[in-house]
């Protein structure tokens, strides 16, 4: 007799306030025969809080192509099996791809819990645009790593959004200046959910001044968006506008865009309007 697969469910567990657990994740993680968790110890804590007994193995980055393999043998073996990270949907920066590749290949049926999302919960009370956004993850340790990551991303995706580190912001936010200018808009959210939530809006040098007021303010998990280009800066690739504010601090701004205009085969005009733009800025 053939034995119907189980299910795949990827559950949204909350990223800090544990009322934001929906009804159907606990219904879900009450009657599944396991449940993966990127920490069994951490999600063990949040199993027990909900008063669920649950099966757990565990499923992270070191692991999980051969708990991936595992876990589809229960599947096909007709189990449920629910997936949950630390916080969040997984698979949000969060392990879980590998899991869901092999369950599609076999057939095998996966659905999704939604709930809780830091990105999303991020860019929806940031007042940046929303129609349009990129989404990093979590950026490069390492400050030309995380310059060439900011650099190579196109003009024209909205919003951009990375995850970091707090030990790492004030970094990260020199290096955003590096590539995007001193100037560009940023909103920093922190510890969403949390009780000491916070959104913090302003230039780098704005929020850094913020985060230095209060060691206690550099910690927690942190979310960190910054606005679309302006106009005038839409078509020309962020390399480029690296090169000009160099050329621009040591030549006249003629000879600056010619020179940039030369090097990454941006239209020459446009390379002035934008120098203009930022001359008329300072």
């Amino acid at each position: 007799m053939t034995v119907q697969s189980g299910n795949l469910y990827i559950v949204a567990t909350p990223i800090g306030n544990l009322d934001d657990i929906s009804q159907r994740a606990i219904k879900t993680l009450s009657t599944v025969a396991w449940v993966a968790a990127e920490d069994t110890r951490h999600s063990g804590k949040l199993l027990s809080h909900l008063g669920i007994s649950a099966k757990m193995l565990a499923l992270h980055d070191h692991n999980e192509k051969q708990r991936a393999a595992t876990l589809l043998q229960k599947l096909q073996a007709g189990e449920d099996v629910a997936l949950i990270s630390d916080a969040g949907t997984p698979l949000i920066s969060d392990p879980g791809y590998s899991l869901v590749r092999l369950c599609r290949d076999a057939g095998v049926r996966v659905v999704p819990i939604p709930g809780p999302c830091a990105l999303i919960s991020a860019l929806c009370c940031a007042g940046l645009p929303t129609d349009k956004f990129h989404f990093i993850g979590f950026l490069p340790a390492k400050s030309q790593q995380r310059q060439n990551v900011l650099s190579a991303i196109p003009q024209g995706v909205g919003t951009l959004i990375c995850y970091e580190t707090a030990r790492r912001i004030k970094d990260c936010l020199e290096d955003v200046v590096k590539v995007f200018g001193a100037e560009r808009e940023l909103v920093l959210a922190k510890e969403l959910t949390k009780t000491f939530e916070n959104f913090v809006y302003g230039t780098a040098a704005e929020i850094t001044n913020w985060l230095d007021e209060d060691p206690a303010r550099c910690q927690g998990e942190m979310v960190l968006m910054i606005a679309p280009t302006l106009a005038a800066e839409e078509e020309i690739n962020p390399a480029a506008q690296q090169t000009l504010k160099l050329l621009m601090s040591e030549l006249p701004l003629k000879k600056a865009a010619a020179l940039t205009a030369e090097i990454h085969g941006e239209k020459k005009n446009a390379l002035y309007k934008l120098g203009l733009s930022w001359d008329t800025e300072s």
